[in-house]
Protein backbone atom coordinates (compact mmCIF):
# COMPACT_ATOMS: atom_id res chain seq x y z
CA UNK A 1 0.00 0.00 0.00
CA UNK A 2 0.93 3.50 -0.83
CA UNK A 3 0.79 6.13 1.24
CA UNK A 4 -1.42 8.81 0.13
CA UNK A 5 -3.86 11.65 0.95
CA UNK A 6 -6.77 10.61 3.17
CA UNK A 7 -10.45 12.56 1.95
CA UNK A 8 -12.38 12.65 5.76
CA UNK A 9 -16.00 11.84 4.89
CA UNK A 10 -15.98 11.81 1.38
CA UNK A 11 -18.17 9.28 0.74
CA UNK A 12 -17.89 9.73 -3.20
CA UNK A 13 -16.75 6.34 -4.53
CA UNK A 14 -16.27 8.11 -8.22
CA UNK A 15 -14.17 11.18 -6.04
CA UNK A 16 -12.00 9.16 -4.56
CA UNK A 17 -10.88 7.13 -7.26
CA UNK A 18 -10.55 10.08 -9.39
CA UNK A 19 -8.13 11.56 -7.15
CA UNK A 20 -6.22 8.74 -5.99
CA UNK A 21 -7.40 9.38 -2.47
CA UNK A 22 -6.60 6.99 0.16
CA UNK A 23 -9.40 3.72 -0.47
CA UNK A 24 -8.83 0.42 1.30
CA UNK A 25 -10.14 -2.04 -1.48
CA UNK A 26 -13.69 -3.09 -0.99
CA UNK A 27 -14.32 -4.05 -4.52
CA UNK A 28 -15.11 -8.09 -3.33
CA UNK A 29 -18.34 -6.98 -2.28
CA UNK A 30 -19.59 -6.34 -6.04
CA UNK A 31 -18.27 -10.06 -6.37
CA UNK A 32 -20.09 -11.18 -3.54
CA UNK A 33 -23.66 -9.83 -4.05
CA UNK A 34 -23.67 -9.83 -7.41
CA UNK A 35 -22.93 -13.71 -7.05
CA UNK A 36 -25.32 -14.49 -4.33
CA UNK A 37 -28.58 -13.54 -6.38
CA UNK A 38 -30.82 -12.30 -3.65
CA UNK A 39 -32.96 -9.99 -4.96
CA UNK A 40 -33.30 -7.86 -2.59
CA UNK A 41 -30.64 -7.62 0.01
CA UNK A 42 -31.00 -5.54 3.24
CA UNK A 43 -27.50 -4.62 4.99
CA UNK A 44 -27.29 -3.35 8.82
CA UNK A 45 -24.08 -2.39 9.95
CA UNK A 46 -23.24 1.15 12.65
CA UNK A 47 -22.36 4.16 11.76
CA UNK A 48 -19.26 5.28 10.03
CA UNK A 49 -18.87 1.74 8.69
CA UNK A 50 -18.80 2.45 4.97
CA UNK A 51 -22.31 1.55 3.81
CA UNK A 52 -22.45 4.53 1.64
CA UNK A 53 -19.24 4.60 0.27
CA UNK A 54 -20.10 0.67 -0.86
CA UNK A 55 -23.25 1.86 -2.11
CA UNK A 56 -21.44 4.61 -4.31
CA UNK A 57 -19.22 1.81 -5.29
CA UNK A 58 -22.11 -0.31 -6.44
CA UNK A 59 -23.48 2.87 -8.46
CA UNK A 60 -20.59 2.99 -9.98
CA UNK A 61 -19.76 -0.34 -11.34
CA UNK A 62 -23.01 -1.28 -12.61
CA UNK A 63 -24.46 2.16 -13.92
CA UNK A 64 -24.60 3.34 -17.56
CA UNK A 65 -23.57 6.34 -16.40
CA UNK A 66 -20.25 5.22 -15.68
CA UNK A 67 -20.12 3.04 -18.64
CA UNK A 68 -16.71 2.99 -20.01
CA UNK A 69 -15.22 4.84 -16.93
CA UNK A 70 -12.72 1.08 -16.46
CA UNK A 71 -10.20 3.88 -14.94
CA UNK A 72 -12.08 3.59 -11.75
CA UNK A 73 -11.78 -0.08 -10.81
CA UNK A 74 -8.53 -0.60 -12.22
CA UNK A 75 -5.90 -2.00 -10.04
CA UNK A 76 -8.71 -3.50 -7.32
CA UNK A 77 -9.42 -6.86 -6.97
CA UNK A 78 -12.78 -6.70 -8.99
CA UNK A 79 -10.89 -5.52 -12.08
CA UNK A 80 -8.69 -8.83 -11.90
CA UNK A 81 -11.46 -10.86 -13.32
CA UNK A 82 -12.82 -10.57 -16.96
CA UNK A 83 -16.49 -11.08 -16.44
CA UNK A 84 -16.24 -8.57 -14.21
CA UNK A 85 -14.73 -5.76 -16.83
CA UNK A 86 -17.31 -6.61 -19.12
CA UNK A 87 -20.40 -5.80 -16.20
CA UNK A 88 -19.08 -2.63 -15.69
CA UNK A 89 -22.04 -0.05 -16.72
CA UNK A 90 -24.29 -2.25 -18.13
CA UNK A 91 -27.36 -1.80 -16.10
CA UNK A 92 -29.88 1.19 -15.27
CA UNK A 93 -29.69 1.72 -11.77
CA UNK A 94 -31.53 4.38 -9.56
CA UNK A 95 -29.57 5.07 -6.91
CA UNK A 96 -31.08 7.36 -3.33
CA UNK A 97 -30.82 7.68 -0.19
CA UNK A 98 -33.19 8.58 2.66
CA UNK A 99 -30.22 10.05 5.10
CA UNK A 100 -31.38 13.69 5.21
CA UNK A 101 -34.79 12.90 6.21
CA UNK A 102 -35.33 13.46 9.81
CA UNK A 103 -38.23 15.56 10.05
CA UNK A 104 -40.18 15.71 13.28
CA UNK A 105 -43.25 15.50 12.06
CA UNK A 106 -44.79 12.71 9.55
CA UNK A 107 -46.45 15.09 7.16
CA UNK A 108 -42.80 16.70 6.32
CA UNK A 109 -41.08 13.41 6.53
CA UNK A 110 -43.24 12.35 3.59
CA UNK A 111 -43.01 15.42 1.87
CA UNK A 112 -39.30 15.10 2.00
CA UNK A 113 -39.26 11.62 0.72
CA UNK A 114 -41.01 12.65 -2.34
CA UNK A 115 -39.17 14.79 -3.12
CA UNK A 116 -36.14 12.71 -3.10
CA UNK A 117 -37.64 10.43 -5.27
CA UNK A 118 -38.76 13.41 -7.73
CA UNK A 119 -34.91 14.86 -7.54
CA UNK A 120 -34.06 11.01 -8.78
CA UNK A 121 -36.61 11.06 -11.36
CA UNK A 122 -35.49 14.24 -12.67
CA UNK A 123 -32.17 12.65 -13.37
CA UNK A 124 -33.57 10.20 -16.06
CA UNK A 125 -35.80 13.43 -17.87
CA UNK A 126 -33.37 12.51 -21.30
CA UNK A 127 -34.70 9.06 -20.98
CA UNK A 128 -38.09 10.21 -21.29
CA UNK A 129 -37.48 12.90 -24.37
CA UNK A 130 -35.47 10.77 -26.23
CA UNK A 131 -37.12 7.46 -25.42
CA UNK A 132 -40.05 6.31 -27.99
CA UNK A 133 -42.92 6.72 -25.10
CA UNK A 134 -46.69 7.03 -25.10
CA UNK A 135 -48.34 10.40 -24.28
CA UNK A 136 -49.87 8.57 -21.10
CA UNK A 137 -46.97 7.72 -19.90
CA UNK A 138 -45.50 11.15 -20.71
CA UNK A 139 -48.15 12.57 -18.86
CA UNK A 140 -47.70 9.83 -15.91
CA UNK A 141 -43.83 10.77 -15.29
CA UNK A 142 -44.72 14.18 -15.29
CA UNK A 143 -46.91 13.83 -12.28
CA UNK A 144 -44.00 13.01 -10.54
CA UNK A 145 -42.42 15.87 -8.33
CA UNK A 146 -42.49 17.16 -4.91
CA UNK A 147 -46.09 18.23 -4.73
CA UNK A 148 -47.51 14.27 -5.99
CA UNK A 149 -49.98 12.38 -3.80
CA UNK A 150 -49.30 9.53 -1.78
CA UNK A 151 -50.75 6.61 -4.47
CA UNK A 152 -48.55 8.79 -7.27
CA UNK A 153 -45.25 8.94 -4.77
CA UNK A 154 -45.49 5.08 -3.94
CA UNK A 155 -45.56 3.62 -7.99
CA UNK A 156 -42.98 6.25 -8.76
CA UNK A 157 -39.86 4.28 -8.65
CA UNK A 158 -41.95 1.38 -10.14
CA UNK A 159 -43.29 3.27 -12.96
CA UNK A 160 -39.42 4.67 -13.35
CA UNK A 161 -37.91 1.36 -13.49
CA UNK A 162 -40.77 0.30 -16.37
CA UNK A 163 -39.02 3.61 -18.29
CA UNK A 164 -36.00 2.72 -17.78
CA UNK A 165 -36.41 -1.18 -18.92
CA UNK A 166 -38.54 0.31 -22.17
CA UNK A 167 -35.52 1.88 -22.74
CA UNK A 168 -32.18 0.32 -22.25
CA UNK A 169 -34.45 -3.26 -22.58
CA UNK A 170 -32.35 -4.26 -19.28
CA UNK A 171 -34.30 -4.58 -15.60
CA UNK A 172 -33.17 -1.96 -12.93
CA UNK A 173 -30.94 -2.33 -10.20
CA UNK A 174 -32.12 0.13 -7.25
CA UNK A 175 -29.85 1.10 -4.73
CA UNK A 176 -31.57 2.91 -0.81
CA UNK A 177 -28.96 4.00 1.15
CA UNK A 178 -30.01 5.12 4.95
CA UNK A 179 -33.42 3.59 4.50
CA UNK A 180 -34.10 3.73 8.13
CA UNK A 181 -33.29 7.01 9.19
CA UNK A 182 -36.74 8.52 8.79
CA UNK A 183 -38.13 5.14 10.58
CA UNK A 184 -36.12 6.50 13.64
CA UNK A 185 -37.39 9.30 13.60
CA UNK A 186 -40.57 8.18 13.09
CA UNK A 187 -40.68 5.85 16.55
CA UNK A 188 -38.76 8.78 17.99
CA UNK A 189 -41.44 11.37 17.96
CA UNK A 190 -44.36 9.70 17.37
CA UNK A 191 -45.70 9.44 14.19
CA UNK A 192 -44.86 5.70 13.42
CA UNK A 193 -47.87 4.23 12.83
CA UNK A 194 -49.05 6.67 9.53
CA UNK A 195 -45.39 7.12 8.41
CA UNK A 196 -45.23 3.53 8.08
CA UNK A 197 -47.99 2.68 5.98
CA UNK A 198 -46.67 5.09 3.39
CA UNK A 199 -43.17 2.94 3.63
CA UNK A 200 -44.80 -0.06 3.11
CA UNK A 201 -46.70 0.93 0.02
CA UNK A 202 -43.37 2.35 -1.46
CA UNK A 203 -41.14 -0.62 -0.68
CA UNK A 204 -43.89 -3.23 -1.96
CA UNK A 205 -44.64 -1.22 -5.14
CA UNK A 206 -40.74 -1.05 -5.72
CA UNK A 207 -38.98 -4.16 -4.29
CA UNK A 208 -41.54 -6.83 -4.15
CA UNK A 209 -44.32 -6.35 -7.28
CA UNK A 210 -42.20 -4.27 -9.77
CA UNK A 211 -41.52 -6.27 -12.81
CA UNK A 212 -39.01 -4.51 -13.98
CA UNK A 213 -36.54 -5.17 -10.74
CA UNK A 214 -33.21 -6.82 -11.44
CA UNK A 215 -31.85 -6.48 -8.13
CA UNK A 216 -31.82 -4.20 -5.19
CA UNK A 217 -29.99 -3.29 -2.23
CA UNK A 218 -30.93 -1.40 0.92
CA UNK A 219 -28.57 -0.30 3.82
CA UNK A 220 -29.20 0.76 7.41
CA UNK A 221 -28.50 0.98 10.45
CA UNK A 222 -31.01 -1.04 12.58
CA UNK A 223 -33.35 -3.93 11.39
CA UNK A 224 -36.91 -2.61 11.27
CA UNK A 225 -39.28 -5.84 12.43
CA UNK A 226 -40.24 -7.25 9.34
CA UNK A 227 -44.10 -7.15 10.54
CA UNK A 228 -43.92 -3.50 10.19
CA UNK A 229 -42.48 -1.81 6.80
CA UNK A 230 -41.65 -5.89 5.29
CA UNK A 231 -44.44 -7.95 5.37
CA UNK A 232 -44.51 -8.23 1.48
CA UNK A 233 -41.46 -8.45 0.95
CA UNK A 234 -40.84 -12.50 0.71
CA UNK A 235 -37.85 -11.91 -1.61
CA UNK A 236 -35.74 -9.96 0.90
CA UNK A 237 -32.86 -11.28 2.22
CA UNK A 238 -31.70 -9.85 5.16
CA UNK A 239 -28.07 -9.59 6.90
CA UNK A 240 -27.15 -8.18 9.84
CA UNK A 241 -24.18 -8.09 11.97
CA UNK A 242 -24.46 -11.50 13.30
CA UNK A 243 -24.48 -12.51 9.31
CA UNK A 244 -21.36 -13.96 7.92
CA UNK A 245 -22.01 -12.76 4.54
CA UNK A 246 -20.22 -9.49 3.88
CA UNK A 247 -18.48 -9.36 6.91
CA UNK A 248 -15.13 -8.53 5.87
CA UNK A 249 -17.21 -5.86 3.14
CA UNK A 250 -18.32 -3.03 5.71
CA UNK A 251 -15.06 -1.83 8.06
CA UNK A 252 -11.03 -2.78 7.61
CA UNK A 253 -9.80 -5.97 8.77
CA UNK A 254 -7.07 -6.42 10.76
CA UNK A 255 -4.63 -6.62 8.03
CA UNK A 256 -6.06 -3.60 6.00
CA UNK A 257 -5.50 -1.56 9.18
CA UNK A 258 -1.90 -2.71 10.35
CA UNK A 259 -0.99 -2.40 6.06
CA UNK A 260 -2.34 1.14 6.28
CA UNK A 261 -0.04 1.96 9.73
CA UNK A 262 3.09 0.74 7.83
CA UNK A 263 2.17 2.96 4.62
CA UNK A 264 2.16 6.00 7.00
CA UNK A 265 5.10 5.22 8.78
CA UNK A 266 3.13 4.58 11.79
CA UNK A 267 3.76 1.04 12.35
CA UNK A 268 4.75 1.46 15.90
CA UNK A 269 1.17 2.04 16.78
CA UNK A 270 -0.21 -1.57 15.99
CA UNK A 271 -1.23 -2.49 19.42
CA UNK A 272 -2.42 0.67 20.66
CA UNK A 273 -4.29 0.96 17.54
CA UNK A 274 -5.66 -3.05 18.83
CA UNK A 275 -6.29 -1.54 22.11
CA UNK A 276 -8.16 1.03 20.90
CA UNK A 277 -10.52 0.26 18.02
CA UNK A 278 -10.49 -3.50 17.99
CA UNK A 279 -13.77 -5.29 19.36
CA UNK A 280 -16.24 -5.43 16.26
CA UNK A 281 -17.40 -8.53 15.24
CA UNK A 282 -19.49 -9.77 12.08
CA UNK A 283 -20.89 -12.86 12.25
CA UNK A 284 -18.03 -15.07 12.52
CA UNK A 285 -15.34 -12.63 11.70
CA UNK A 286 -13.58 -10.96 14.76
CA UNK A 287 -10.87 -8.03 14.88
CA UNK A 288 -13.19 -5.97 12.28
CA UNK A 289 -12.14 -1.86 12.53
CA UNK A 290 -14.27 1.30 12.17
CA UNK A 291 -13.11 3.15 9.15
CA UNK A 292 -13.91 6.41 9.92
CA UNK A 293 -11.89 5.93 13.45
CA UNK A 294 -8.87 4.39 11.51
CA UNK A 295 -8.82 6.84 8.89
CA UNK A 296 -8.87 9.90 10.99
CA UNK A 297 -6.15 8.53 13.22
CA UNK A 298 -4.17 8.22 9.82
CA UNK A 299 -4.88 11.78 9.26
CA UNK A 300 -4.59 13.48 12.10
CA UNK A 301 -2.39 11.01 14.34
CA UNK A 302 -4.59 11.50 17.61
CA UNK A 303 -7.41 8.49 19.08
CA UNK A 304 -10.53 9.66 19.14
CA UNK A 305 -13.48 7.31 20.95
CA UNK A 306 -15.68 5.99 18.57
CA UNK A 307 -18.32 7.27 18.11
CA UNK A 308 -17.40 11.12 19.22
CA UNK A 309 -15.67 13.81 17.99
CA UNK A 310 -13.36 15.10 21.45
CA UNK A 311 -9.77 14.00 21.06
CA UNK A 312 -8.65 12.87 23.64
CA UNK A 313 -5.21 13.88 25.11
CA UNK A 314 -3.62 10.37 23.47
CA UNK A 315 -1.44 11.47 20.88
CA UNK A 316 0.99 9.56 19.22
CA UNK A 317 4.64 9.73 20.24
Amino acid sequence: MIRKTISIGNQGFDSIREKDYFYVDKTSFIKEWWESQDVVTLITRPQRFGKTLNMSMLNCFFSFEYAGRSELFEGLDIWKQEEYQKLQGTYPVIFLSFADIKQTNGKDAVQKIKKSIANVCQQFETVLENGDFSEIQRSEFAKISPDMDDVTAQSALQDLSQYLYEYYGKKVIVLLDEYDTPMQEAYLHGYWDSFTSFIRGLFNSTFKTNPYLERAVMTGITRVSKESIFSDLNNLNVVTTTSNEYAECFGFTEPEVFEALEAFELAGQKEKMKKWYDGFTFGEHRDIYNPWSITSFLDKKRFVPTGHQLYLDSECQ
